[in-house]
């Protein structure tokens, strides 16, 4: 067996995840966009999302909508470069599988076949349960993802909390239960209260992922470049685990005035010729 493939088979796998339902520690997720990374996070990471938030992220765009099929599978690609051990999940992006099921199938057998990535994920709407059947039937990894849905900012009309109302409560649970039952191997919570989170991580059969969502779920997952501080606004859910815009602002400060200064490169950063030039 060549090495490649026996990184490949270290690597943790949909069917592990599912088995975590109801056992073991909570799953522990985070989202890597670039190879350098995904190299630092995955020793402490089950599972590596390449969410198409990189479009506001990395790329700075308003919201996901404008992410394309090219840019998930650039970042993913150089994400499964930087990991080895935790399982890799590619977002769909928005278009590329809300129409007819054999166009889904297509694009998310592209994303896996020229990114190696164990799994796509797919905002799962009140018509997302045919499509996760579909794909799941013909050997496609799907997690499903209710609540917040970022690809539906433009109906919504802004990043909203969902579950304010009992009605919206009972069809984000469906449509919890409808993904698990057509075989997403787990589901993302985004965005909801803490009683919804719990009631949907009960009563549906695959692991629970929160974001937004409570200690209630059966793992997290944040954004990673929320979670060490790397913008000036944090959202409400996110623990700032570091303040690296500060750092990174300080030692660019640094040295910025060192080359004003004179003071760099010195001596030690400088290569010398051993013969006269």
């Amino acid at each position: 067996m060549s090495s490649h493939r026996q990184d490949l088979v270290r690597r943790i796998s949909a069917p592990q995840i599912a088995a975590r339902k109801g056992a073991g520690p909570p799953i522990v997720c985070l989202t890597a966009y670039t190879a350098p990374m995904a190299e630092i996070l995955d020793e402490a990471c089950d599972v590596l999302l390449v969410g198409d938030s990189l479009g506001m992220v990395v790329h700075g765009l308003a919201n996901t909508v404008g992410v394309t099929m090219e840019m998930m599978i650039l970042h993913a690609q150089a994400v499964m470069r930087g990991s080895r051990r935790a399982m890799v999940v590619v977002d769909m992006p928005f278009g590329s599988y809300e129409g007819a099921v054999d166009v889904a199938h297509a694009n998310a057998a592209r994303l896996l076949k020229e990114t190696g990535a164990g799994a796509v994920k797919l905002e799962s709407g009140p018509e997302a349960a045919p499509t996760i059947a579909y794909l799941t039937r013909r050997g496609i990894p799907v997690m499903g993802h209710v609540g917040l849905r970022p690809q539906a900012v433009l109906m919504d009309g802004a990043f909203k909390a969902k579950g304010a109302r009992q009605t919206e409560c009972e069809l984000i649970l469906a449509e919890a239960a409808s993904a698990a039952r057509a075989g997403a191997f787990a589901v993302v919570i985004e965005g909801v209260a803490e009683p919804l989170a719990r009631r949907i991580t009960q009563q549906v059969a695959v692991p629970t992922i929160g974001i937004g969502a409570s200690a209630g779920c059966d793992g997290q997952i944040l954004v990673t470049e929320d979670m060490l501080g790397l913008f000036d606004w944090t959202p409400k859910f996110v623990r700032r685990y570091a303040d690296l815009r500060g750092e990174i602002a300080a030692a660019v400060r640094a040295y910025a005035e060192d080359v004003r200064e004179g003071r760099f490169p010195a001596r030690e950063e400088t290569y010398f010729a051993k013969m006269k030039v």
